[in-house]
Formats: C-alpha cells, structure tokens, sequence
C-alpha cells in the first residue's frame, strides 16, 4: 500500500511539475536558447561586418595610394610647367636686355660717327684753309660742311 501510495504521489507530484514547474524551466531554457543564437548570429553578422571593414579600408587604402600618386604627379607636371615658364622669362628677359644694349651700341655708333664727321669737317676746313692760303668762314660755308659731313 506504501508502494502504490507513494506511485500516486509520484504521479500527481510528475502532473503538477509538467502543469507548473516544468513550462517555466522550458521557457527560461528557450528563452537562453534563443538569446545563445541571437548572440552567434550577431558574432556572425559582426565577423562578416569585420571582413567588408577590412575589405573597405584596404579599398580606401588603395584609392588614397591611387590619389596621392596623382597629386604627386599633378605636382612634378607643374613644377615642369613653372620650370619652363620661368626658363621662357629668362629668356625673354636676356633678348630685352641684349636689344637694350643693341640699341645703346647703336647710338654710341651713332655718337661716334657724327663727332667723327664734325672732326672731319673741321679737319677739312684747316686743310682746305692751308691748301687756299686764306680763310674760309665756317658760318659762310656751313651748307658746303654740312653737305661733305653727310656724304662722310
């Protein structure tokens, strides 16, 4: 009697725990379950995440490489460009200065020959004087000195 007394105590203690101790537990346990999943799908999702992050920094890496080479070149073709516009100013600069000193050569030449041509008259003058004997008169004769200036 013992034995079936305790049986039927064993059966109503099984239906009670399976009606109100047992759904809690399983819930609980679900409830962990789903929170052990959510938590490898978010270790996933952060893997994957962690992969397209390395993957975009390496892709940004190689543009920044792919910019700074052409601001590099960018750089060497203007410095090219200021290297020739300060080499075509040179230039410039030294034809300036070489018709400058053209043009000053030009007038000493110039100076030179007129007070070579007023010498000369002058030198005519005293020779013409010595050859006739007699004087002539500068101020008189002045077209005639003028004439055999030009024609020298």
């Amino acid at each position: 009697m013992t034995l079936i007394g305790q049986m039927g105590f064993f059966v109503i203690f099984v239906l009670f725990c399976m009606k109100f101790v047992w759904p809690p537990i399983i819930k609980a346990m679900q409830e962990r379950e789903q929170k052990i999943a959510d938590g490898l799908s978010a270790a996933d999702r952060a893997a994957t995440d962690l992969e397209l992050a390395k993957e975009k920094a390496a892709e940004e890496l190689r543009e920044a490489k792919a910019q700074a080479s052409q601001i590099v070149e960018a750089a060497k073709r203007r410095s090219d460009q200021m290297v020739d516009e300060a080499k075509e100013k040179a230039r410039e600069e030294a034809e300036r200065i070489l018709a400058g000193a053209q043009a000053e050569i030009d007038q000493e030449v110039s100076r030179a020959k007129e007070n070579l041509r007023s010498q000369v008259s002058v030198l005519a003058v005293a020779g013409a004087e010595k050859i006739l004997q007699e004087s002539v008169d500068a101020k008189r004769h002045s077209a005639i000195l003028d004439k055999l200036s030009a024609e020298l």
